[in-house]
């Protein structure tokens, strides 16, 4: 599916300048390495640079590092200022200025970088005329703890390097005093050797290589907290009672929008209020999942501000998990698309356990029937407060210390009062609770699974019976169709286990298999076949091929299954 020309073309108008202007920086960066790199440039550089400056001859290859991480710092502000980044923009004036100076006096010097002189100029003047153009907001603790960074990382390696110093006096050589060991130390930061002279060579290199650690570590991670886009506190969400309207009037159309209500979760409205989007921001990526609530012909409204909402911030705005419906519209809107799985819906009005197909789960239902297991269904409501208590907590007994997973197909509470309209399944043996499923509304005659728990003391093919005791409740519940687990890259899977299947797609589906050892993309599609249910495709919407490993990233981190550590998130929050 591609996206509609003439919404791309609006999308993109405009940003011409801005492309320019990125890749203008990455070819600075670029000749930066070279001239670090290579003999005859980095010499003349070098020279130059010694001559303007007033620095030591020292000045070699630590300099040579410097030069490569400042490319690097170059590369990784171009990909702010893709992003629209006004520090960004801030940050590459700095740097264009100081370049430019630079070059120049090279150029008087020696004749030579008037070219370098003249990109870093065009650089500068490029990033001067579309300044109106980098909008995007910062996070707003992250310049307190840029300049935190800047101070502390530099102290602790000089502080480390000067103990080095000071507690090996005899590997030193002379007697040199504690302040030339200060400005020693100061120095190392830097990459420039001070006036200290060793005996032994390894402290030498390694008071040299950690000071120069310490220094490129403190730019790198200020520039990180000053460069990155805003990701705010997970919080509930403030706009549920405009959602459930919406999803009053609208929620048949997708079986993933009741989980749009989920508390982590930020809504944005079209103009008419007709419709919305619902998204989390993290790793700087603008994640939404299913369609668009709300009215279809106020769709592109909603979109339009959501995609506004990413300009300002900074996010890559992604999709998961969107119907065909939904990705038409997201591609219409500028989006490129990929199908990457099937979600399983049952019709109640045709579902049986008779027949060959069925005979597996047949079998479990009844041995687990002469095992002493009973299921009850229920609507949420019809649980009394303790109850409610009860499933509550057994749900976080049997997943333990595991991390809470799902996203775009989970609600994240269970048993929660504020979902009256959710139905539970609840497996017994002897009185006691041993398993639970929970689904939630999908428009007023269907339900989405959300949770699914058993205890894992419990007898295989409980979850078989608590879905098949589910399917037969339905007609009473007045549910006609129930939506199972999302299978990820099912037709994949399945088109590798067909005979006559070619090279490619076996090892597409051996590689699948493989990891499923992780993310259980083979178990469940298992799972889900045996149910003979209709498969409903289901599609990514991305902005470009280079956003896939960020957007897979933070799905991955949403979803529960890797990330960033807590430790990391704490800091990166406080």
């Amino acid at each position: 599916m591609r996206p509609d020309p003439s919404a791309r073309a609006r999308r993109l108008a405009g940003t011409a300048a801005v492309r320019a202007v990125v890749w203008t920086a990455r070819l600075v960066a670029l000749l930066t390495v070279v001239a670090a790199l290579f003999p005859a440039p980095r010499r003349a550089f070098m020279a130059s640079l010694r001559a303007s400056l007033g620095l030591p001859p020292a000045v070699g290859l630590a300099g040579v590092v410097i030069s490569l991480v400042a490319a690097v710092g170059l590369w990784l502000l171009g990909a702010g200022l893709r992003r629209r980044k006004r520090r960004a923009w801030a940050l590459a004036i700095v740097v264009g200025a100081v370049l430019t100076v630079v070059n120049v006096l090279h150029g008087l010097t020696t004749g030579h970088g008037w070219v370098a002189a003249a990109l870093t100029l065009a650089l500068l003047v490029a990033l001067v005329a579309c300044r109106t153009r980098f909008v995007a907001r910062p996070d707003p603790g992250g310049l307190t703890r840029g300049v935190l960074v800047l101070v502390q990382l530099p102290v602790a390696g000089f502080v480390l390097v000067w103990l080095l110093l000071a507690l090996n006096p005899r590997r030193l050589a002379g007697s040199p005093g504690p302040w030339q060991e200060a400005g020693h130390a100061a120095l190392s930061l830097v990459g420039v050797s001070g006036p200290v002279q060793f005996r032994a060579g390894w402290l030498d290199d390694l008071t040299s290589a950690v000071g120069l650690a310490f220094g490129v570590a403190a730019v790198l991670v200020a520039g990180y907290h000053l460069l990155r886009s805003p990701e705010p506190e997970p919080q509930p969400a403030a706009d549920d009672d405009r959602i459930r309207a919406l999803l009053d009037r609208h929620g048949r159309r997708d079986s993933l929008g009741y989980f749009a209500l989920r508390d982590d979760k930020a809504a944005v409205f079209s103009p008419t209020g007709k419709a919305a989007v619902s998204y989390r921001a993290l790793a700087g990526v603008a994640l939404a999942s299913g369609d668009p609530l709300g009215d279809h012909e106020a769709w592109p409204g909603a979109i339009e501000v959501f995609l506004g909402e990413c300009t300002s911030y900074g996010w890559v705005p992604a999709v998961l998990g969107c119907s065909e419906l939904g990705a038409t519209a997201w591609a219409r809107a500028g989006l490129d698309v990929l199908e990457f799985g099937d979600e399983a819906v049952l019709d109640t009005a045709t579902f049986t356990l008779e027949g060959r197909a069925m005979r597996g789960i047949r079998q479990a239902c009844g041995r687990l029937a002469r095992a002493g297991y009973t299921v009850r269904v229920c609507r949420l409501p019809d649980l009394t407060d303790d109850e409610r208590a009860t499933v509550a907590e057994r749900a976080s007994r049997w997943r333990g210390d595991a991390v809470e997973r799902g996203y775009s197909m989970a609600l994240s509470r269970v048993a929660d009062p504020r979902d009256g309209g959710a139905v539970v399944v609840l497996a017994e043996r002897e009185g006691e609770i041993r398993g639970l499923l929970q689904f939630v509304p999908w428009g007023g005659d269907g339900l989405s699974l959300d949770l699914m728990r058993r205890d894992p003391a419990s007898d295989n093919g409980l979850n078989e019976l608590m879905i098949a005791e589910l399917m037969a409740a339905a007609p009473a519940l007045g549910v006609a169709r129930v939506s199972l687990n999302f299978a990820v890259f099912r037709a994949a899977l399945e088109r590798g286990e067909r005979i006559g299947a070619g090279p490619v797609a076996k090892g597409w589906a051996k590689l699948l298999r493989t990891a499923s050892r992780w993310w259980q993309i083979d178990s469940l599609y298992r799972f889900n076949a045996k149910f003979r249910p209709d498969w409903v495709p289901r599609y990514v919407a991305y902005p470009t091929v280079r956003d896939l490993p960020r957007i897979m990233a933070a799905a991955l981190e949403a979803e529960g299954f890797g990330g960033r550590p807590p430790a990391v998130l704490r800091l990166l929050r406080r």
